[in-house]
């Protein structure tokens, strides 16, 4: 109920400061699944979060838990602590029991946001793909459009679930899991592609 009335509360305030649409909501599947989504600015999370309603985990660099209070918050929302200078074992074990519980993931698989509006998509990390393939978990594409901007509307794209199967069986070695990454690579450009493609569309009609 907490969270229910504290989200009512930033919805109010987002939608007018940072307006937000999310399209392809019938794609999330029910129970567990690790949302891919290309990280655009700061202010990603809390969209998601403010728009979409669902409880999830979110894996968030170590950075944002620094300030204690923040960090009791931020832990409170669903946050699951990762050092990304280092193998983070113990967040990676964290990520696979809330999955095990039938729990969402957000995750940004570039590991950092693109401080460059121009560029698409960083280069993945292996732990999303390594999670997804341990635990055997649907994925599903998730791509904004654009940094978030005040007064200006954010658009999240929600893709079709897809899995990583071929690789459950295979032993995950750095080669194996870089396969893996080039999988979620090329679902979260189709689905950019494919943004584009309905937007090209809607121009010539005009």
């Amino acid at each position: 109920m907490f969270y229910s009335f504290l989200r009512g509360i930033a919805w109010t305030f987002f939608s007018i400061f940072h307006p937000t649409k999310i399209y392809g909501r019938e794609n999330l599947p029910q129970g567990k699944a690790i949302l891919s989504v290309n990280h655009r600015s700061n202010w990603d999370i809390v969209l998601w979060l403010t728009n979409v309603g669902e409880r999830i985990k979110i894996l968030s660099k170590k950075e944002l838990f620094k300030f204690k209070p923040f960090g009791a918050f931020l832990r409170w929302l669903g946050g699951i602590e990762i050092d990304r200078s280092v193998s983070d074992v113990t967040a990676i074990k964290k990520c696979m029991k809330a999955l095990k519980d039938g729990k969402k993931l957000l995750v940004f698989p570039e590991g950092t946001r693109l401080k460059n509006e121009a560029d698409i998509l960083g280069e993945l990390k292996s732990g999303m793909a390594l999670i997804a393939i341990k635990t055997k978990t649907p994925v599903v594409p998730v791509w904004i459009e654009r940094k978030a901007k005040i007064f200006r509307v954010s658009r999240y794209h929600i893709g079709t679930a897809f899995e990583l199967d071929q690789f459950y069986d295979q032993k995950l070695d750095e080669e194996t899991l870089e396969k893996a990454n080039q999988v979620v690579r090329e679902k979260m450009l189709a689905l950019r592609s494919q943004i584009l493609a309905e937007k090209d569309k809607k121009k010539k009609k005009k």
